[in-house]
């Protein structure tokens, strides 16, 4: 699975219009699953967004997670980070999960963030069109693949 982790003082996901999920102060989560993904590469995704050390302490160093400030998560499904664009000029997703288990995994990183204390965790609407404000913090954003860094 893949997760695009942006920390934000802010961020909310609108579809048709319609609020859906808002968080303050956390993180905005990019959430994909790909052909091969399993429930462990869910688990192992939640505990990383869970416990990754990206917000600073009280000496200014990246020491604390999203746990230890009681920040809130922001996941929004996005298939399209499996889009491989090395060939030609239209990306190819054929490295994306078919929608049916694609959601379930999402919904189990969902609720792998809430089982870990997540004190709020809003998500999108899975296969919607999707319109996605933030305002990333530092910035800091970083790129998880359970594949390649576990």
């Amino acid at each position: 699975m893949r997760g695009v982790i942006q920390r934000v003082t802010e961020a909310s996901v609108t579809v048709g219009g319609e609020l859906v999920g808002s968080i303050g102060p956390g993180l905005m989560v990019l959430i994909a699953a790909g052909e091969g993904d399993t429930e462990k590469d869910a688990d192992v995704l939640a505990s990383k967004i869970a416990n990754l050390r990206i917000f600073s302490d009280s000496e200014g160093k990246m020491n604390l997670s999203v746990l230890d400030t009681g920040g809130e998560v922001l996941g929004i499904s996005q298939f399209t980070l499996f889009g491989d664009a090395r060939k030609g000029r239209r990306p190819s997703f054929v490295g994306a999960m078919e929608p049916v288990q694609a959601n379930e995994l999402y919904e189990c990183v969902i609720k792998g963030l809430r089982a870990a204390g997540v004190t709020k965790v809003a998500t999108g609407r899975f296969r919607a069109e999707m319109k996605v404000a933030l305002v990333n913090d530092g910035p800091v954003t970083l790129l998880v693949d359970t594949h390649k860094n576990f």
